[in-house]
């Protein structure tokens, strides 16, 4: 019983992992872009990165910020700061041209310009944290149907190692301890 709580809680983390850090894609029009002064500090603190490839790292900075409207009509905030070659690994250093993307696309519902946002992490509104977009690509409109490769890439390599592990580890106790569980 021990064993299934413990298999259960590391597959819940390391989904979670997964979640936050693989890259998602919203399709969107792009409401209007801003510049807020943010205390990056406390729990909150885990999920932005550094401060921006060449500024010294403070307590408080200023976050660029990207609002988005759905095609249900849901606001979505996204922040806009660069990841430099921290975790995640997205080497994001463009953080400036993407927020002039970002502007030159702005739109209205009775004139949408859709564009599909790709960013990693989880808006929470209790903690004040926002998903990181990583790029914007513009699209046909909000039915267009996106797959997500790199995902699926990754989720499979994932799970060759996984198995190439447990294959190994069979084998290992197999001859260590004279079962043939391989």
């Amino acid at each position: 019983m021990i064993k299934w709580i413990l298999w259960g809680l590391f597959a819940a983390i390391l989904g979670s992992c997964l979640h936050y850090t693989l890259p998602q894609r919203d399709i969107v029009i792009v409401t209007g872009t801003e510049i807020i002064r943010q205390d990056v500090s406390g729990l909150n603190s885990w999920f932005y990165a550094g401060a921006d490839s060449g500024n010294a790292s403070t307590v408080n900075r200023d976050l660029r910020l990207i609002n988005t409207t759905d095609a249900d009509g849901t606001t979505r905030v996204y922040r806009n700061e660069d990841t430099g070659v921290g975790w995640p690994p997205y080497f994001k250093f463009d953080s400036a041209d993407l927020q002039a993307d970002a502007q030159a696309v702005i739109s209205t519902r009775a004139e949408p310009q859709w564009v599909a946002v790709r960013h990693y992490g989880w808006r929470s509104t209790l903690i004040s944290i926002y998903p990181n977009a990583t790029s914007l690509k513009p699209v046909a409109g909000p039915d267009v149907t996106l797959i997500p490769w790199f995902n699926i890439i990754v989720l499979v390599g994932l799970l060759a190692l996984i198995r190439a592990v447990q294959v190994r580890v069979a084998r290992w106790w197999g001859r260590k301890f004279g079962d043939a569980a391989a």
